[in-house]
């Protein structure tokens, strides 16, 4: 890597490791996003947890062009994982200093590995799939200008991800249809996105296809029992610490959470776990 590709790659361990905002961005924007991809390898490398999933998000439309691309991807590491209980309320740390926002998902568990070198097709997607649930993730960083300055940016940063909220199984997902899939979000009671799965291209199903060639081109293999949370069907929808919000998916159940600011322990915590 370049030095300013390191920088960046540091700046954002060392702002995330020690509960910091980042004012600025650490350095000069990658020019691709394969550049983007190759500092946020050299962050999986350095981070002191596994990488127990993947999230997945759409390119804003006035990127695509500039990009090459529809979605980008980023890690989700093991401690960031939380099951849901019925009627549970989680309480979700993020950068009081940078960005959070709330996130509808549908997310797959994968039933079988998928090595480096495999063919990927539409048929072997839905073999590996495994799982569907319904789930919130947390997207915060310590830079609030992430989703501005962009994809490129977004990817450099672990895709803006800072949590997954596992919720309930959609039992025979194979046989229903995208569009009888709700989801809404309300945040502090007022409704700010409404949709169906059907929202994401191709589906949850077109979004887990596109990561498992994505990362075929990237040399990762996937694991199963991997969690792939597929996008924020509903949008992203910014928050503030001390939000709270309910994310329902109509008969599949609710998850109730307030965001709340990331204390000085979390420092503590990563640097146990490493």
């Amino acid at each position: 890597m370049t030095p300013n590709q390191k920088n960046i790659s540091g700046a954002f361990i060392g702002a995330r490791m020690n509960a910091v905002g980042l004012p600025a961005y650490p350095g000069e924007l990658p020019g691709s996003m394969r550049e983007a991809y190759a500092v946020q390898d050299a962050s999986i490398s350095a981070w002191p947890d596994q990488v127990a999933g993947w999230k997945i998000g759409l390119v804003p439309p006035a990127f695509r062009d500039a990009v090459g691309a529809e979605r980008l991807v980023g890690p989700i590491f093991s401690s960031l994982i939380r099951p849901h209980k019925n009627g549970q309320c989680h309480d979700m740390p993020v950068f009081a200093d940078g960005f959070a926002a709330v996130e509808a998902e549908f997310i797959f568990i994968l039933g079988k590995s998928v090595p480096v070198g495999t063919e990927i097709t539409s048929e072997l997607t839905r073999d590996v799939a495994g799982a569907l649930h319904v789930g919130v993730e947390i997207a915060s960083s310590p830079f609030p200008g992430i989703n501005d300055l962009g994809p490129i940016c977004v990817v450099t940063d672990f895709g803006n991800n800072f949590g997954l909220i596992v919720g309930p199984e959609i039992v025979n997902w194979q046989e229903r249809s995208w569009v009888d899939l709700p989801a809404r979000v309300d945040i502090n009671g007022e409704t700010v996105g409404e949709t169906t799965a059907a929202a994401l291209p191709g589906g949850p199903i077109g979004a887990l296809e596109f990561i498992l060639r994505l990362m075929q081109e990237r040399g990762i293999a996937l694991q199963a029992g991997d969690h792939i949370s597929t996008g924020a069907v509903t949008g992203v929808h910014q928050a503030q610490v001390g939000d709270s919000s309910q994310v329902s998916f109509g008969s599949w159940g609710a998850v109730d959470l307030r965001l709340s600011p990331l204390g000085s322990e979390w420092r503590d915590v990563r640097l146990n776990a490493g």
